[in-house]
Formats: structure tokens, C-alpha cells, sequence
């Protein structure tokens, strides 16, 4: 069988798209192939795994005509592939796998989506409301005959990936051992879905102090993307007590670094954005702060996820910027509360003793 997957634009979704690739893996077998259409940043992501025999790099918004629909399309059409599946929900994705050509076109319906696609796939349901991926992308596996998957995120580093993460760390944990013997807490607050979800560079501050005053050997760590560099620093300076140190100063910030980072994160707190699918793709124990989120949308790991909001009449808006202005729903939210949340995911999975 010769499969291409439309894949997600973002991170996250990507990551709640790999129990999906695995049981497709498992079910095509191994003289199958298996293609991905995808953001040149998500095969980075994915890079590592098994589950892939090639990939198309694809996204719209750039103004590359290389990674372009026009070029995406063609290189779909040359593979000839016997099912499409469309993982995005956006109407250029299903026209993507309609000009593309495959003999079977399977995705969820949406606005002229039928028009295009073969197999419209109504979305799996619980009490009454659409389940969100992981589950609803391996409803589209199933549609092909794939049997049940565990819905258990998955990522993958390289060497290199692991060379690098050491060399970051121990720079900035000169005399530690980051992941090792002392635990690594990794902080994150960016997002490329807008200001909404940031919970701000005060508050992790004084939660980075917080830890490092109450955690033996913590060494916290501020995440960011090469966009945010300013925002880590800030926090750093503004925590500004050994222990705490943040990736803004690091000249390089593949996707492959957060991976290994995260791999050996022994907790991780995080705004409802990418990272956090990461660390749960590493099974590691996450606190996320949902403030404008709806949390049933993104739970990629419910039994090692805490999730910390609060139940505003405003709140979930699902917005990118706070319609109201006060950002109520992320400001409300304690610092001393995130941090006891923390140590109390350090406590569970035996990261430190309660």
C-alpha cells in the first residue's frame, strides 16, 4: 500500500498525530510506504522515528514555491499514493490531496470538504462531543482498516540531538547534573498561537525561585524558540538565584534540542502550546496552565498532565489575544500553586522524595 499523510501545521497536533503514524506503520507493514506532507519543522520533529519512508515538505504560508501547494501537489501526484489522509481540517488540505490525486481521499467533513475528498470520516464522539486527536487521527487510520491504537504519544531523538543537549547543558549547569542526578524542571511560555495563553515573565520568575528554594539540586530550565530569546532571558535575570538558567542565550535552537531537553526534563510547566505535547510524547510529568484553552481539545496525556485553570465565566474563549483585556484567566493563577503542583508531579513519579 502507498500511503501519504496530510500532516498538521503545528507542533502539538503533530505530536498527537504519532500514535496515528505508529499504527500505520504497524498495520501498512513494512513493504508499504509511507509518506508525509508536512512543514519542513514537523519533519524535524518527527525525525528520529520509524514510521516514515520519506516526506514532502509543504507549507502555504511561505512564499517559497518549493515548499508551495503548487509543488506539494506534484510530488503527491508522482507518488501515485492509494489513500490521502487528511489530518488538518482546513479546506487547502483536502484540496491539497484532491489535486494530489490519490485513488482514496479520507478526512472529516468541513465547508466543501466533500467535494474533494473520497471518504468523509465523521469524527469519533463522547457524550455527544466530537473527540480532538489523538483519538480523532486514528479514527482516519481506522477508516483504512486499521485496528485500535493505544493513543500513547511517541518522539524520538538522535545523536546528535543528545550530543547538543549535553553541551547546553552542562554550560549552563556548570558543576550539575542536569537529568541526571539533579532534576531537570523546564518552563515554558511561548506560543504561536498569540499573548492569550503567556502567563508572563514575573511569574515564572518568582516560580523559577520558587523551585529552585524547595527542590534539592533543581536545576530549572527556560525554554524558548529562537522568536522568544528575549522573554527567557528576562525570566533568568528576573529569578536571578543559581539553579536557573534559559536557552535565549544559545546561539542554535534546532527542534531537536527541545526534544532532547524535554527527554530528560523530570517535570516540565508549560502554557498550553507545543512543548507541552513534547513532554508528554517523552512521558514526562506536565503542568499545563490553561487559561483561554478548552482543555478537552489538547489532553495528550491525562494520567501524567496536571491542568491548572480557572472556571470563568470568560474562559474557555479559545482565543489568541484576551477579548476582554484583562487576561484574567492566566493572571489568576498562582505562583505558589504551579509550583506546588510541580513538586507534587516530582513527588508522584519519584523524581524527588515527598
Amino acid at each position: 500500500m502507498n500511503v501519504a499523510v496530510i500532516m498538521p501545521r503545528w507542533v502539538g497536533d503533530a505530536c498527537m498525530a504519532t500514535p496515528l503514524l505508529r499504527g500505520l506503520r504497524d498495520h501498512c507493514g513494512p513493504r508499504s510506504r509511507i509518506t508525509g506532507v508536512m512543514r519542513p519543522v514537523i519533519a524535524d520533529l518527527l525525525a528520529g522515528t520509524a514510521w516514515l519512508d520519506g516526506t514532502i515538505p509543504y507549507d502555504r504560508h511561505r512564499k517559497d514555491p518549493a515548499v508551495g501547494f503548487r509543488a506539494a501537489a506534484r510530488a503527491i501526484r508522482d507518488l501515485r499514493p492509494d489513500v490521502t489522509l487528511v489530518l488538518p481540517g482546513s479546506l487547502s488540505a483536502a484540496a491539497l490531496a484532491f489535486r494530489g490525486g490519490g485513488r482514496r481521499r479520507v478526512g472529516f467533513a468541513g465547508t466543501f470538504r466533500r467535494l474533494l475528498l473520497t471518504d468523509v470520516i465523521r469524527a469519533p464522539r463522547s457524550d455527544r462531543e466530537p473527540l480532538p486527536p489523538p483519538a480523532a487521527y486514528v479514527a482516519l487510520g481506522a477508516a483504512i482498516g486499521m485496528p485500535p491504537q493505544p493513543l500513547r504519544l511517541e518522539l524520538a531523538t538522535t545523536p546528535d540531538d543528545e550530543r547538543r543537549a549535553e553541551a547546553v547543558l552542562t554550560a549552563l549547569f556548570p558543576g550539575r547534573d542536569p537529568g541526571g542526578g539533579d532534576p531537570l524542571v523546564v518552563l515554558n511560555d511561548n506560543s504561536s498561537n498569540g499573548t492569550a495563553r503567556a502567563w508572563g515573565v514575573a511569574n515564572h520568575a518568582a516560580l523559577a525561585r520558587w523551585l529552585v528554594e524547595r527542590v534539592p539540586g533543581a536545576c530549572v530550565l527556560v525554554h524558548c524558540g529562537p522568536g522568544d530569546r528575549d522573554q527567557a532571558r528576562a525570566i533568568v535575570e528576573g529569578a536571578a538565584v543559581p539553579g536557573v538558567a534559559g536557552l535565549g542565550a544559545v546561539a542554535e535552537l534546532p527542534l531537536g534540542l527541545s526534544k532532547a531537553i524535554y527527554r530528560r526534563a523530570a517535570v516540565s510547566v508549560s502554557s498550553d502550546s507545543g512543548p507541552r505535547h513534547i513532554a508528554a510524547a517523552f512521558g514526562v510529568p506536565t503542568v499545563t496552565l490553561l487559561g483561554p484553552t478548552d482543555p478537552v481539545l489538547g489532553r495528550s496525556d491525562p494520567e501524567r498532565c496536571v491542568e491548572l485553570r480557572k472556571p470563568l465565566v470568560c474562559s474557555p474563549c479559545n482565543a489568541s489575544v484576551c477579548p476582554l483585556g484583562h487576561h484574567d484567566c492566566m493572571r489568576l493563577i498562582g505562583v505558589e500553586e504551579v509550583g506546588r503542583a510541580a513538586v507534587a508531579a516530582l513527588e508522584q513519579h519519584g523524581s524527588i522524595m515527598a
